[in-house]
């Protein structure tokens, strides 16, 4: 005949391992709804990055095609601004004539 000590500690263990098979179950089945919602949200914050990519390629082009444009005067303009200096005195300062 068992005794009752006995017997207690193999339902503790008994339970313990059922309690151990519940949670690995639950933890599967949250683990599998997140993979699924991470999945179903991942899937439209990719499409919206690759359109704000392809947006930003196109205005980078355009601003690219600017500056070629407008390259030449530009740097003509700031050789003029650097190499023809006039200086002008700040109007509060009287100038003698």
């Amino acid at each position: 005949m068992p005794s009752v000590a006995g017997h207690r500690t193999k339902r503790v263990k008994e339970a313990r391992d059922e309690a151990k098979k519940e949670i690995e179950a639950y933890r599967k089945q949250k683990d599998n709804e997140f993979r699924k919602f991470e999945s179903e949200h991942t899937s439209g914050n990719k499409k919206a990055e690759e359109d704000a990519d392809k947006d930003a390629e196109m205005k980078i082009k355009d601003i690219k095609t600017a500056g070629k444009k407008g390259r030449d005067q530009v740097i003509k303009d700031l050789l003029q601004a650097v190499f023809d200096i006039k200086p002008v005195a700040p109007e509060r300062i009287e100038v003698p004539k």
